[in-house]
């Protein structure tokens, strides 16, 4: 008998695996508008469209305990799943909240779990309605469902991006990525010296990017009150780079983005500085910020050409253009995806 076949997932990547997934199943249930392959799924409610997004963090691969705080853990939890239907052009209204626990979590510490999953509530406005509790023998899993709602015609798709379209990016990038950089090098510091006490004022910016991220709901309303429905849109967790890629790819285009349109805050580049990481790598391929990246038409940019928050970084173009970074000194160079590599 010959030997079973074993592909190794790292093989396969994240979305790879997704797709071997999804093109086992087909959808045949009326209501399910769009299934696998987005930010969320989509579902026909008659006078509107549900959105169904989950995500999962799993202690040392998601977060570190030793200098992630459990309340702003549970803060996070729910803002980056919040995030999620946000970039569907929509509104997260309940959320559901799972959890795996070692023995080693007193009930204290799901308390303080909790109080920033209340905190988050209450900024989102979002109701926890259910979720389920297990045991487990490797630390804290963490698994959140949001649920939300977009009228019909709103939503916007990875896959809706046009030639000429203008790209669109929330905030400023990198600090998530450089934040992470720094605690990671405190506890480094830490554990070689028990007693030193970690430095981190002067990073405080960064490192909030990093433990306590927002979700950028209040551009989502912005957009609405000015009759703007993104022609693409996806949230920036794995990295910039990474997530033109998928526009870029579902939408069946090219794009070029300019170096000196990128947006970062001072502090972010006075840290990769201090670590001697280029600028345009944060930026690019950092992750986890949660700013929204998104295309607009044309003939919507008036609308938003004076907004203090959102920066136009290039433009989609013909798929056979590829994708392209255009530096200061007007060289186009290939854009890679080398961002948050799952397995």
């Amino acid at each position: 008998m010959s030997e079973q076949q074993r592909t190794e997932v790292s093989k396969l990547g994240e979305f790879g695996l997704i797709e071997n997934i999804s093109k086992k199943f087909t959808n045949k249930v009326q209501s399910t508008f769009k299934g696998i392959g987005d930010d969320a799924a989509v579902l026909d409610m008659g006078s509107h469209f549900q959105l169904v997004s989950t995500d999962m963090l799993v202690e040392g691969i998601h977060f570190d305990l030793s200098y992630h705080p459990i309340q702003h853990l549970g803060y996070k939890a729910v803002a980056v799943n919040v995030s999620d239907i946000a970039a569907m052009n929509g509104i997260a209204e309940q959320i559901t909240v799972s959890l795996a626990l070692s023995n080693r979590f007193s009930v204290e510490a799901i308390d303080a779990f909790y109080e920033g999953v209340h905190a988050a509530c209450e900024a989102y406005h979002v109701d926890l309605v259910g979720g389920d509790t297990t045991a487990s023998n490797a630390g804290l899993v963490i698994s959140v469902t949001a649920i939300g709602k977009a009228e019909k015609g709103k939503v916007a798709y990875r896959n809706g991006a046009k030639v000429n379209d203008i790209i669109c990016v929330t905030g400023d990038l990198g600090g998530a990525y450089m934040g992470l950089q720094i605690l990671e090098r405190e506890k480094q510091t830490y554990l070689q010296n028990p007693e030193m006490q970690p430095e981190l004022d002067k990073y405080q910016y960064i490192v909030g990017r990093q433990l306590k991220p927002e979700a950028r709901l209040d551009l989502i309303h912005e957009l609405d009150d000015l009759s703007i429905v993104p022609t693409s849109m996806i949230d920036i967790s794995d990295g910039l780079a990474s997530e033109l890629h998928h526009i870029a790819t579902q939408s069946g285009v090219g794009l070029n983005i300019h170096e000196d349109k990128l947006p970062f805050a001072s502090a972010m580049q006075e840290a990769a500085a201090e670590f001697k990481l280029d600028t345009n790598t944060a930026v690019l391929n950092g992750g986890e910020d949660y700013e929204l990246l998104f295309t607009i038409s044309q003939e919507d940019f008036e609308k938003v050409k004076n907004h203090p928050d959102i920066h136009f970084i290039g433009y989609i173009n013909e798929k056979d253009n590829g994708l392209n970074l255009v530096t200061n000194n007007g060289n186009a160079i290939q854009l890679k995806a080398q961002g948050w590599q799952h397995f």
